[in-house]
């Protein structure tokens, strides 16, 4: 080894120990603990959990540019009258006050904007989180509160979503012309051992039925045995109460006679008058009763906890009625080859689809339509079937019907039109931009009408063999994919709702988000010159 290379060693060995090669070499190895010693006790920090932290206000949590000021900004430029307009806490009326609707609003777009799907993390960031507290602003905010605003106001949600795309279209940033479709199979919160076949079904139900039939009677003997027992107790209460004849008894008894009268006779008399008092009151109630009343707050305790047990019992019923409801429609989509049909008794809507893994899972389609100027969702829908087939019309539909205006062309994959199809959405007025299928015979040109096709279909097939709608077809993948990233990428892997209503409320919420969030990259700062 070189000289600084021994040097090198040497400078490690004491940053590390804190002790110089002198002393080592001074003392030798029985004078390292003397040093140690000698230099007294290590210094360190230790934690102070005493510390007076400066205190701040809720508005100090944040930064001036914080991301969830601009939600709170975007949110307070929103029409939320329909919210509004059903509270029912108003003035000079008793009622507890609810929770301001812009609040709840701004707390479940900065969740999707932070990448949070679930009522109960959300509820915990509002207590722990700066920005989350910052929004809510001091109000306690219940997980169920948060999951029921959630899906409750579905026709709400579509008017938000509406709204968060004219704020865009009233800049002039928003071109309906030109959309892109396609859909996003999402895992539902169903198991797959909740798919049961008919004859389970049926047996599950009776069962079901039967349990609630129970439970009722058990709760109905219960009110009555409360019921009595109530009224026994304000019998015995009214027993307990003392008579008119001994309260005057007693004031006899306790008031004191004029000094003047007293001699020994009247004291001989009032030491016999309390033991004929005690015999005419009744006998007092033992400080401690064999079974304490409960309290009124147990009492409403055991009240919620039966509710919530007949509610459960009800809603098993009803899921598995609606299974048996969809049954015929599954059984219709099977053949021989392919088994019994089976429908969830989770969420009787779900539908087991092939994934893009290749797996098959129970799940939802959502289909999102997106500006391809932009990138702005424009319209959402959800399907409970695995095929996008047929779904191109009437997403087409619900954009004119939002917005007053027909798009003029749409870009879709192979599997959302057919030939049908393609000819109703281009007399309708919007030309369809999709690939068409390899002939299954080679040396055949797929863009040369066919003896059988429409005029329609006939344009739609020179159409695409053209450069110029081949190069439009390519904004396709980088419209409606971008879109499924995103929505997969804030948080959509697993829905954690139940039922075609709620998933579309929460298919929803996260195209508002994400029109939210164009809008930030789309208009121009606040605070820009």
């Amino acid at each position: 080894m070189n000289e600084q290379a021994k040097r090198g060693e040497t400078g490690t060995r004491e940053r590390c120990t804190g002790r110089s090669a002198s002393t080592e070499q001074g003392h030798g190895s029985a004078g390292v603990s003397g040093s140690a010693s000698a230099a007294g006790k290590p210094r360190m920090r230790t934690a102070d959990r005493q510390q007076v932290v400066d205190p701040k206000t809720i508005d100090q949590l944040i930064e001036p540019d914080h991301p969830a000021r601009a939600v709170w900004a975007y949110v307070e430029g929103l029409d939320l009258s329909y919210l509004y307009d059903r509270i029912g806490s108003r003035e000079y009326t008793p009622g507890r006050p609810a929770i301001d609707p812009r609040v709840l609003v701004a707390l479940w777009l900065y969740a999707i904007f932070f990448g949070v799907t679930s009522a109960r993390a959300l509820a915990r960031l509002c207590r722990y989180h700066d920005a989350f507290k910052w929004i809510a602003g001091g109000i306690l905010v219940n997980y169920h509160t948060l999951a029921d605003f959630r899906v409750d106001h579905l026709d709400f949600l579509e008017d938000l979503f509406k709204q968060s795309v004219e704020v865009l279209r009233r800049q002039g940033l928003v071109d309906l012309d030109r959309i892109a479709e396609d859909g996003m199979r999402t895992r539902a919160s169903a198991g797959a051992p909740s798919f049961r076949r008919r004859e389970t079904l049926e047996r599950l139900l009776a069962e079901a039925e039967a349990r609630l039939q129970n439970l009722e009677q058990q709760l109905a003997a219960a009110r009555a045995a409360a019921g009595t027992a109530e009224a026994t107790s304000q019998a015995d209460a009214a027993v307990a109460e003392p008579t008119q004849a001994s309260v005057e008894v007693i004031q006899a008894v306790t008031t004191p006679e004029p000094v003047a009268q007293q001699g020994v006779a009247s004291e001989e008399k009032d030491t016999a008058q309390p033991a004929a008092a005690c015999e005419a009151c009744p006998a007092p109630q033992s400080q401690t009763s064999e079974a304490e009343p409960a309290s009124s707050d147990e009492k409403e305790a055991s009240n919620a906890q039966e509710a919530a047990r007949l509610r459960h019992a009800k809603e098993r019923v009803e899921r598995i009625e609606q299974a048996l409801q969809r049954m015929p429609e599954m059984e219709a989509k099977k053949t021989e080859d392919q088994g019994e049909a089976r429908v969830s008794t989770t969420d009787p809507e779900a539908t087991v689809m092939r994934m893009a893994d290749g797996g098959f899972r129970p799940a939802y389609n959502l289909e999102f339509a997106t500006t391809c100027n932009r990138k702005v969702i424009v319209g959402v829908n959800v399907e409970t079937t695995g095929s996008d087939h047929g779904q191109l019309p009437p997403m087409l539909d619900q954009i004119e019907a939002s917005f007053k205006v027909r798009p003029k062309q749409a870009l879709v994959d192979d599997n959302f039109v057919s030939l049908k199809d393609i000819a109703t959405t281009q007399n309708s007025g919007c030309k369809v931009f999709a690939p068409v299928k390899k002939p299954k015979k080679d040396g055949v040109d797929r863009y040369q009408p066919k003896p059988t096709d429409s005029a329609q279909v006939k344009e739609w097939r020179a159409r695409m063999g053209t450069p110029e709608a081949k190069a439009i077809y390519k904004l396709r993948p980088e419209t409606a994919e971008w879109i499924n990233a995103q929505v997969h990428n804030h948080g959509l892997i697993q829905l954690l709702v139940l039922g075609t209503r709620k998933v579309k409320a929460v298919a929803l919420w996260f195209a508002t988000a994400l029109n939210m969030m164009r809008a930030f990259s789309l208009l121009p700062h606040p605070n820009s010159s």
